[in-house]
Parts: structure tokens; sequence; C-alpha cells
């Protein structure tokens, strides 16, 4: 039994963390494409267009892949993806903070190290913790096991 559940724990955990990979990915080559179109002096509105794409990648991969909801029924759509966008606005909204306080405060566009940008070095920074905050409110709150099929 308890191997089993180590077994449950670390495919989630694992395809979690694959997953989050390729949304990380998926937002990062939004933002810098739109950071070689736009500039970094609109580097908040870049970063919500990427926020929006990586969102949508993840709710579908995470669903599917990372806690298996298999259900269609729209009653828990809703649900999943209302509490989902709610989540992933709350940390989305911590990032463009942090961001925020990084450019205007601490002058990050201004430095750069090994050729990246204190903006870049920045958003790394700040993706970690929501990655982290993000799984635990994913796994505890909106993909429960109720939701399962």
């Amino acid at each position: 039994m308890k191997d089993s559940i180590k077994s449950v724990l670390n495919k989630e955990t694992l395809s979690y963390l694959f997953f989050g990979v390729l949304t990380t990915l998926v937002n990062y080559t939004t933002f810098v494409i739109g950071i070689i179109i736009f500039g970094e002096k609109n580097t908040l509105t870049v970063n919500t267009i990427a926020f929006i794409v990586a969102t949508i990648f993840a709710y579908i991969t995470n669903k599917i892949w990372v806690f298996n909801s298999k259900s269609w029924d729209i009653e828990i759509l809703k649900s999943e993806i209302i509490s989902f966008l709610g989540a992933r606005i709350i940390s989305f909204l911590f990032e463009q903070l942090g961001l925020l306080i990084c450019i205007s405060i601490f002058n990050v566009g201004n430095y750069y190290i090994f050729s990246i940008s204190g903006i870049m070095i920045s958003k790394v920074i700040l993706s970690f913790i929501v990655v982290i905050l993000n799984y635990v409110v994913s796994k505890f709150f909106i993909f429960k096991d109720k939701i399962k099929e």
C-alpha cells in the first residue's frame, strides 16, 4: 500500500514537473518573442500575454495528464476552470508585482549577468516561487480526488 502511494505521488510529481517545464517554455518563449517585438519598456504587457498563453496550456496538461481529472461534465469543468484561473491570476499578480518592484525599485533592467538581463533573471526567480505555489493549490484545491473519475 505504502509503495503504491509513493509511486502515484512520484508519477504525479514527475508529471507536474515535466508539464511545468513545458508550460515554462511556453511562457518564456512567448515572453522573449514579446520583448523582441515590443521592447523591454512593455515588460508587464508582454508578461500578461505570456501568462494567458501559458495558463491555457497549463490547464489542459494539468487536467488531462498530471491530475488525471477525466470528467468533462460542464459543472465540473466550470468549477475547475474558475478555480484554476483564480489561483493562476493570484500567482500572476504576485509575479507582476515582483517584476514591477524589481524593475521600478531595484532597476534590474540596468544589470546583466553573463549577458542575461536582470529582468529575465528576476522572472526566473519569481517563476520558481510561482511553480511551487501553483502545484500546492492545484493538487489540494482544484484537482482534488473527488473530481477524478
